[in-house]
């Protein structure tokens, strides 16, 4: 008896100590992201394919006659979680890239190529190497958008609902010539949770 008291103890006691995620295991990054309630990789991914989907049909990119030129803005979170709006902006550009329909303006590197005209022009750089001003392409739209989400809780249900809109704007016109919308709805179930 005191031998099962004692196993008993150190169980319970072993169990009430601090505990960390120490043994993991990579997983596929296509697989089903619902661990909670706020915004995931799944999200992510499913809203961008979509999207990139239908402006890849749009004829202001599949009718044009060359990749045209896009300049990636901003992506407003008016959602009230913290979610990191460049990494999805970056999904977007990388997926448009790939499929090669689109070229892409580097608006983030801007301050870094005039700094480095300024340096090829200070007579260090070989002159048939160097590059220099006016040489650069003016983009032909500008992609921005918005993330918007709407919470909803009744007893123990909670659902959570996301809508990513894009739009593609002419530089030239400042006409929105494309714009379009993914919507996902996650449902929960409130539950005690093992610690």
């Amino acid at each position: 008896m005191k031998y099962f008291i004692l196993v008993f103890s150190a169980l319970v006691l072993s169990s009430c100590g601090p505990k960390g995620f120490v043994k993991g295991e990579y997983d596929d990054v296509e697989n089903e992201n619902l661990m909670n309630d706020q915004w995931s990789e799944t999200d992510m991914q499913n809203a961008v394919k979509a999207l990139v989907d239908s402006l890849i049909q749009h004829q202001s990119i599949a009718g044009a006659s060359r990749p045209p030129l896009v300049m990636v803005t901003k992506l407003q979170n008016k959602t009230s979680e913290h979610i990191d709006t460049q990494n999805i902006m970056d999904m977007i550009r990388v997926e448009l890239t790939n499929r090669g329909k689109v070229q892409f303006v580097d608006k983030e590197a801007r301050e870094d190529v005039a700094d480095e005209y300024d340096y090829q022009s200070s007579g260090m750089v070989n002159e048939n190497t160097k590059k220099g001003p006016g040489g650069q392409l003016g983009a032909d739209y500008i992609l921005n958008g918005r993330l918007d989400s709407i919470t909803q809780e009744v007893g123990n249900k909670k659902t959570v609902y996301y809508k990513l809109t894009l739009n593609l704007t002419n530089l030239k016109t400042n006409v929105i010539v494309w714009t379009n919308y993914k919507q996902l709805r996650k449902k929960f179930k409130k539950r005690s949770v093992d610690i």
